[in-house]
């Protein structure tokens, strides 16, 4: 298989591995989901030139945002697989080393703290919600879980 075919697949046990999390922070710590169908209707008001809002669910609903949302949260954890793997290279799968993608998968929440979240309207990391700490920490604890995702992903691929 091709570099980006295993970081596309790593990328996608990183993402199953995240929202097992989610599944499980809701369940036993009542912590509610991430909103999808938040994320599609940012993501179809992209294509309409609007990146920021003041509050998406002000915005006008799209036809299939919670689907558009699911395909994009693929998405993106597949392209950040093939990007680690593109930036490892493919001999990195004979020995996974975790700490390097871990730094990755840390790293890769800037695009929700500087790009997502203002555009969904909660501000500069979280920053105009009720807990933003709160927020953030749980968000660098979804990126580790993505990280041991794609790591566990690498192991079964090498």
């Amino acid at each position: 298989m091709s570099v980006i075919t295993l970081g596309l697949i790593m990328g996608i046990c990183g993402t199953v591995a995240m929202d097992i999390w989610a599944v499980i922070l809701t369940r036993i710590a009542g912590i509610p989901a991430p909103n999808w169908g938040n994320v599609g209707r940012w993501v179809a008001h992209l294509g309409r030139g609007t990146v920021f809002h003041a509050d998406i669910n002000a915005s006008t609903p799209v036809a299939r945002e919670r689907m558009i949302g699911w395909v994009f949260h693929y998405a993106v954890g597949a392209v950040y697989g093939a990007l680690f793997l593109g930036i490892m290279g493919q001999a990195w799968l004979s020995a996974p080393n975790f700490l390097p993608l871990w730094i990755f998968a840390i790293l890769t929440i800037g695009a929700g703290w500087f790009l997502l979240h203002p555009g969904l309207g909660l501000g500069w990391a979280l920053a105009k919600t009720a807990a933003p700490w709160k927020g953030r920490v749980l968000g660098l604890m979804a990126h580790t879980v993505f990280g041991l995702g794609m790591w566990v992903g690498a192991l079964a691929l090498g």
